[in-house]
């Protein structure tokens, strides 16, 4: 009996699928990579600065000082000690990572409150680490604000200036990277498991006994994407889920519009794993190629931690190659902001020619592979 197109296609899925439920490397890939990567980003990674080693040198030790000093442990983001050591010494705390960041109190620091509204303290920041020095200082400049403010010490201007954060207001860096998440998961699955399924087929003899029988090559191609295809939603959503209800992630925008765009990504991930099966002979190869494309990539060249418009000239062109840039301002858009198909227009576009591009060349390259 022939079988139609339609049931060649979902035979040859249903066998992929219970290919993935009988292979311990695959159900690995699946659920306990998105798990650790999720535990990792989501708890681990953050980029806020904590509990900041604050060293004083008071050399007033007088009521004002004190009180100058209670504002610094009354913050969340300071750890106050008093450093009673000569001044010279100083460097031995950033050396000893004893202090981040050293308060100097002057002896006249009293009488300058009393006689005049400007009264200079000396700030020394360890800027071994450029960013979290900047985010020290701002965080220094924030409490003596505070200070000024309750003594009415703060110069009167003709005007005030009042800034809003939008978006995300707590400066959360988890609500920056538990969609970012996403889109490394949805292309590493993807990829991955899509060329490792071909190459097996070739590692085990099992494609030659697919290749003699009436099948197509785009029927094997539609029906051992489709498994994947299903299990990069569901790990999507499940990453999604537990960002919203575990992380407190707000989700703006419309899940019929990630779900479609998510669509276009998943598509130039399998295209990209067709790619790697037809030039790779084993398994190991087609994963340590998978990874190379894709996990750095979207790593480092994607805007995932790194802005984009901080790196060098000649790595922001190759970031135009990289999938994840485009996906990561749509997933982002969408779930932060609540931006609609008008607002993500551009990377929609780059995303549909790049996906409808590498889908054409994996095709023709995975058809003459098979031919061959």
């Amino acid at each position: 009996m022939r079988l139609g197109k339609n049931q060649i296609i979902l035979s040859i899925a249903r066998k992929e699928f219970l290919h993935i439920i009988h292979d311990p490397r695959s159900l690995i890939i699946l659920f306990l990579m998105p798990l650790l990567q999720l535990t990792m980003f989501g708890y681990a990674l953050k980029m806020e600065i904590q509990q900041v080693k604050l060293g004083i040198v008071d050399y007033s030790r007088s009521i004002q000082s004190q009180e100058l000093i209670q504002y610094f442990s009354g913050s969340d983001f300071f750890q106050p000690v008093l450093y009673e050591k000569e001044l010279t010494r100083i460097d031995q705390l950033f050396k000893n990572r004893q202090a981040q960041v050293v308060l100097i109190i002057p002896v006249d620091f009293s009488e300058q409150l009393q006689r005049s509204w400007y009264t200079p303290v000396q700030v020394i920041v360890d800027a071994a680490d450029a960013n979290a020095a900047t985010s020290i200082r701002q965080y220094m400049i924030q409490v003596f604000n505070n200070y000024n403010q309750d003594h009415s010490r703060a110069v009167s201007l003709p005007f005030e200036i009042e800034s809003t954060i939008l978006y995300n207001p707590d400066k959360k860096s988890t609500y920056f990277f538990v969609p970012g998440l996403i889109a490394l998961l949805l292309v590493m699955i993807s990829a991955l498991l899509t060329s490792i399924a071909i190459t097996r087929e070739k590692e085990t003899g099992t494609m030659e006994q697919i290749l003699v029988s009436p099948v197509r090559p785009l029927q094997i191609i539609i029906g051992k994407v489709i498994p994947y295809i299903f299990l990069a939603f569901g790990i999507g959503l499940v990453i999604l889920l537990t960002g919203v209800f575990l992380f407190k992630v707000p989700f703006e925008g419309s899940i019929f519009l990630l779900l479609l765009l998510s669509t276009l990504y998943i598509i130039t991930a399998l295209s990209l794993g067709l790619m790697i099966s037809a030039i790779s002979r084993t398994q190991q190869v087609a994963m340590m190629m998978a990874l190379i494309v894709t996990l750095l990539p979207t790593l480092m060249l994607s805007g995932f931690i790194f802005p984009i418009a901080s790196m060098p000239r000649l790595l922001q062109y190759f970031t135009y190659l990289v999938p994840a840039r485009y996906y990561l301002h749509i997933v982002r858009g969408i779930i932060l902001k609540g931006s609609t198909l008008n607002n993500l227009l551009l990377p929609t576009m780059f995303l549909f020619l790049m996906s409808g591009f590498l889908l054409i060349i994996a095709l023709r390259k995975f058809s003459l592979t098979l031919e061959k």
